[in-house]
């Protein structure tokens, strides 16, 4: 009888059947290793370092010498599918149609050369241009038309008129007008309180109590500023219409009407004066002169202006 297995890869199968009966086992016994050699390390490498070493000349390099082998060619097979040139994908390069490069499209218009753009010109100037005759009634038509549109545009300027702004007018005119008014009211009343400011700046810086006026002779007015010294205040007043002129002065004074007497009138006059009172001021008038104390303060007027007894009178009472 023949064979009826067959071993593949060490596994015995049945050949009519196919199916595996049994491993056949290799007799080689297993390759055993020492100690030793399962923890044996690797040699270290003991090759010399290159940096400090020449390297070495290699000499001619000997080739074998050619031997004439026997060459085995190969048979050559045909491609399973035969392919079609004229499918693209299996075309070869130099089959494929060349390609032509689209020239650039160039968007400049044809052009005339200068002599010949010349040329031109000057022989359409040496043509006589044809006079155009226009009929006589468009002429007249285009004059009507002219002369109406004229005369609406006049109509119409003069119907168009700036609107007046009378009350807003009249509001700023009353406006200005008022404020006007008030700064020379304002200005006014600063004039006639100027004597007074001047005086009482004077005052303060003099240390003393005084005081402006408020009479004044007719025709007499303050002239130049408020002098002031250290207790005293004095001021001048000069006629509107001739050199005469008096002098109030104010001056700290710890003196009563009898002190006034004795201490400073009789030794300027001796028995010249005379004495007046008024408001519970004695008066002390020789010649254009006079002399009073009031709240400590010593009044006295000088100068040639004439005054009477009257006014002396009421500047004191005035003060």
């Amino acid at each position: 009888m023949g064979q009826k297995t067959v071993t593949i890869n060490g596994m015995m199968y049945d050949k009519h059947t196919g199916m595996p009966l049994r491993e056949e086992r290799s007799h080689n016994a297993p390759q055993h290793h020492t100690a030793a050699q399962v923890h044996s390390q690797l040699q270290k490498s003991r090759t010399l370092n290159r940096k400090y070493v020449a390297k070495d000349h290699a000499g001619p390099v000997k080739r074998p010498a050619a031997t004439h082998g026997v060459s085995v060619h190969k048979p050559a097979t045909a491609p399973l599918v035969s392919r079609s040139e004229s499918i693209s994908r299996f075309a070869k390069e130099f089959n494929a149609a060349p390609r032509t490069q689209k020239r650039p499209f160039n968007d400049f218009g044809p052009s005339i050369h200068p002599i010949v753009a010349n040329v031109e010109a000057k022989r359409a100037a040496s043509v006589p241009a044809v006079p155009r005759h226009t009929p006589s009634s468009v002429l007249k038509n285009e004059a009507i038309d002219h002369a109406l549109a004229q005369v609406k545009h006049t109509a119409q300027q003069k119907q168009v008129k700036p609107v007046k702004k009378t009350a807003r007018t009249t509001r700023a005119i009353s406006f200005a007008s008022g404020s006007l008014a008030l700064l020379l009211v304002g200005a006014y009343f600063t004039y006639l309180s100027m004597p007074s400011l001047s005086t009482r700046v004077a005052a303060a810086q003099a240390g003393i109590n005084a005081s402006y006026p408020n009479y004044k002779p007719t025709g007499y007015s303050l002239n130049g500023p408020v002098a002031f010294d250290q207790g005293s205040v004095s001021m001048k007043f000069a006629a509107n219409a001739g050199p005469q002129s008096y002098t109030l002065s104010q001056t700290r004074s710890g003196w009563d009407s009898s002190a006034v007497l004795s201490n400073y009138v009789e030794p300027k006059t001796g028995n010249q004066y005379s004495t007046s009172t008024t408001n519970g001021l004695t008066i002390y008038t020789y010649g254009n002169k006079a002399a009073w104390v009031n709240a400590g303060i010593l009044y006295t007027i000088s100068g040639d202006a004439p005054l009477s007894s009257d006014q002396i009178q009421r500047i004191a009472t005035s003060l």
